[in-house]
């Protein structure tokens, strides 16, 4: 099966349709040319390491395999640990409420060794300045277990330059929607193919963090989290929240810095732009357990532990993250500042870019199905905007 949404369909689909990220009428429409690809679910109701692998192996055939994906290539898989691998909440560690758990780690590489993947890279960008090995290691992930396979693996933070020997710029496709550009971590470009390894949960700003919310942490917070360019920074990227800084000079800066400042204007703009700078070839979903009400306990009250007992696969991140929202017990089309959306709709603005349809009638399902899966979760913002 062959992608569903490259750089190259990314750009011209982008360029006829950049200015609808800046405008975001209540409602948008999916462009009629927006890709659309299967995504899978599977019931996996604990994370017994045989049968998240058993589960995922045969999601992965059921979207037409992974072989023909990574077979002889440089494979990138951006993990969701945001937050502190050690606070846990409801009584539960990380990876069993907001993190993505250490066997669907274990799992992915796996597969991508089995399935002939040159060269595994292992990624996030972390807020501390221990190695992340170590890090790691906090999270329960068995660092010598992921490291035995046949294909090398490699372990890299990309909250800084790390292993690289400088930053490189990546143009957003079409002119962009927040910044025209942003510059990256090496790890993203060196790569042949870029899987978001994701959890099936909450965000307070952007509704719910998914496939594509997960792309947001690809920006490092040594050039994002203050004006200055820090290489030990551990900052938050509040600029692309508050907007009440701005990159270092010499770095592209904001289109339209008259714009709003409120985080459910700037997230979802923000989100859409690190999807066209760095597309996704394939999005799975950590559905076994989660949490609603947030994205992790910094956000205060109204989280609440979530045991879907899903896992979820797809090609196109629109289409998968569509299906996931739908799961959740919400519209993926909702219209802005309803549903989950505090404000835009992300999905809609992306399926407005042409990069993939958040019509979920328009998507085929294979495995269980969503009536099978459904699992509200039931949480809705305080504040709304549109």
């Amino acid at each position: 099966m062959r992608p569903q949404c490259r750089r190259r369909e990314f750009l011209r689909l982008a360029g006829a349709a950049a200015v609808a990220p800046m405008v975001a009428p209540k409602v948008l429409r999916a462009a009629p040319t927006a890709p659309c690809s299967p995504v899978g679910i599977g019931r996996c109701k604990t994370y017994d390491q045989a049968l998240v692998l058993g589960e995922l192996e045969s999601l992965m055939d059921k979207i037409g395999g992974l072989r023909p994906i990574v077979e002889g290539k440089t494979v990138a898989v951006k993990v969701n640990l945001v937050g502190n691998v050690r606070q846990g909440e409801f009584g539960k560690p990380a990876n069993r409420s907001y993190q993505v758990h250490a066997s669907m780690v274990a799992a992915t590489v796996a597969l991508l060794d089995r399935a002939g993947a040159k060269r595994i890279r292992l990624l996030e960008s972390t807020h501390q300045t221990t190695p992340f090995e170590t890090y790691l290691l906090g999270a329960g992930w068995d660092i010598n277990a992921l490291s035995a396979t046949k294909t090398p693996v490699e372990f890299e933070d990309t909250r800084n330059i790390g292993k690289g020997k400088g930053y490189i710029e990546l143009k957003v496709p079409g002119g962009g929607s927040l910044f025209p550009a942003y510059h990256v971590n090496h790890s993203y470009v060196d790569c042949d193919v870029y899987v978001s390894l994701c959890k099936l949960k909450n965000h307070a700003t952007a509704g719910v963090t998914l496939g594509m919310k997960n792309n947001f942490g690809v920006t490092p917070i040594a050039l994002y989290g203050q004006h200055e360019q820090k290489e030990d920074s551990t900052n938050s990227r509040a600029m692309f929240h508050s907007g009440q800084d701005r990159p270092a000079d010499g770095l592209p800066q904001e289109l339209h810095p008259d714009s709003p400042r409120r985080p459910s204007y700037r997230v979802p703009r923000h989100l859409v732009d690190s999807v066209g700078i760095r597309p996704i070839d394939l999005v799975i979903i950590d559905g076994v357990e989660s949490s609603s009400g947030g994205e992790g306990p910094w956000v205060g009250e109204g989280l609440k532990p979530q045991e879907p007992g899903l896992l979820m696969v797809g090609r196109n991140p629109v289409c998968t993250d569509s299906v996931a929202t739908t799961v959740m017990g919400y519209d993926p089309m909702a219209a802005a500042g309803t549903g989950p959306f505090p404000g835009d709709n992300h999905l809609a603005m992306a399926a407005a870019l042409g990069l993939g349809t958040n019509d979920v009638k328009q998507i085929e399902v294979v495995g269980l199905p969503i009536k099978e899966a459904l699992h509200p979760y039931g949480w809705e913002p305080r504040q709304r905007f549109s």
